[in-house]
């Protein structure tokens, strides 16, 4: 190699005079050695207390922030009770938002459009928040949390805040702590919540009980147009936009549009008193997003006239209780000592034979309660 700078070094197959445009170049490491006192060394994390989560959210420190949702979503018994008491104390503060769910198969643009209405919110003068749930996976358990890298330009937004969150085996398409993350969001001032759901089909069924108005985005000319129209996910909509209206695709989106909207009319509307309608836009273009959120705001008008906005946030709160309980009790079951004593020879005794699956869930059950 030919030497540059002191630290700096070209290597040999590098053209004599390079232009600047030409980079490569090889930088030499720092070793521990070589460093002074003190300097370059990377600051420890300062442990937080919980007035200072709850004061760094509610003054919207993105920093703060993403480490209250981290400690939330701990799995760790050492961080429950500090992140039950952040909450408690964030609760008064929260509420005061439309939570959005996205929902639609892998392919249909949730993220293109969630970019494009995110920045026509900020637009508006709203503050965006983006959840953003990715399916984990079931060998490695691992997500790759790439979201965020899709929506470069919203990203970079100062009223927006984006959370990438692994699915970690929840069904319905929505992560374990969704419920809580919206309500730190919303206490740190952010008026409009959007869900992105993983985008698994028929079966997100829990991101309804968790949001105020559900969004279904689907594509024309995507195969069986019946396998749409079957109930399933549709049925939980309160709206339905065929996304990728624009160019050549754009009439095959509003023939799609008009076959969604005659089906509609034999489904029972998710919402009482509103009326499910299909819609088209274009993720790319924008066009038809405007439209998307008037749908949004007179949803939000009409349901609070009703009484139907408040009514299905004190239902969720109740469905919330029986989640926790659920999920708290699964957890003592395998926590159990008696059950991770006797779990062993039960699993031996299962793939030997030597006992059914049905009849040893209930000597586990067993063991359990007693």
């Amino acid at each position: 190699m030919v030497k540059k700078k002191s630290n700096e070094y070209i290597p040999d197959w590098v053209p004599e005079n390079p232009s600047d445009a030409f980079a490569t170049k090889v930088v030499k490491g720092i070793t521990s050695d070589s460093k002074k006192s003190g300097e370059n060394q990377s600051q420890k994390r300062t442990h937080l207390k919980i007035d200072d989560y709850v004061d760094g959210v509610l003054k919207n420190d993105r920093t703060i922030l993403a480490r209250a949702i981290t400690l939330i979503e701990s799995n760790s018994p050492a961080h429950y009770e500090k992140s039950q008491e952040v909450l408690k104390k964030l609760l008064p503060h929260s509420g005061n938002s439309i939570r959005i769910g996205i929902t639609g198969f892998p392919g249909a643009g949730k993220s293109t459009l969630i970019e494009t209405l995110g920045l026509f919110l900020i637009k508006q003068g709203h503050k965006v928040a983006v959840l953003a749930i990715d399916p984990s996976s079931t060998i490695t358990k691992g997500s790759i949390l790439g979201d965020k890298t899709r929506m470069e330009k919203l990203s970079r937004e100062k009223n927006c805040f984006i959370r990438p969150s692994p699915s970690e085996g929840t069904l319905g398409g929505v992560a374990r702590k969704s419920r809580e993350t919206m309500l730190v969001c919303e206490a740190a001032g952010f008026d409009v919540i959007l869900v992105e759901t993983v985008g698994v089909g028929q079966s997100e069924v829990t991101v309804r009980s968790m949001v105020d108005f559900f969004l279904l985005i689907m594509l024309a000319g995507a195969g069986d147009e019946l396998q749409g129209i079957k109930k399933g996910v549709i049925e939980l909509a309160d709206a339905l936009v065929i996304n990728k209206a624009d160019g050549d695709n754009k009439p095959r989106a509003l023939s799609a549009q008009a076959e969604f909207s005659m089906a509609l009319k034999y489904i029972a509307p998710a919402t009482k008193h509103w009326q499910t309608n299909a819609y088209t836009c274009s993720a790319l273009t924008g066009e038809g997003i405007e439209n998307i959120w008037n749908v949004i705001t007179k949803y939000k008008e009409h349901t609070k006239s009703t009484g139907t906005f408040e009514e299905r946030r004190k239902d969720q709160s109740l469905e919330w209780v029986f989640s926790l309980i659920d999920e708290q009790i699964k957890k003592s079951f395998y926590e159990n000592p008696d059950i991770i004593k006797s779990l062993p020879k039960i699993q031996k005794d299962i793939l030997s034979g030597k006992i059914l699956p049905t009849a040893a869930a209930e000597v586990l059950l067993r063991v359990y309660k007693k």
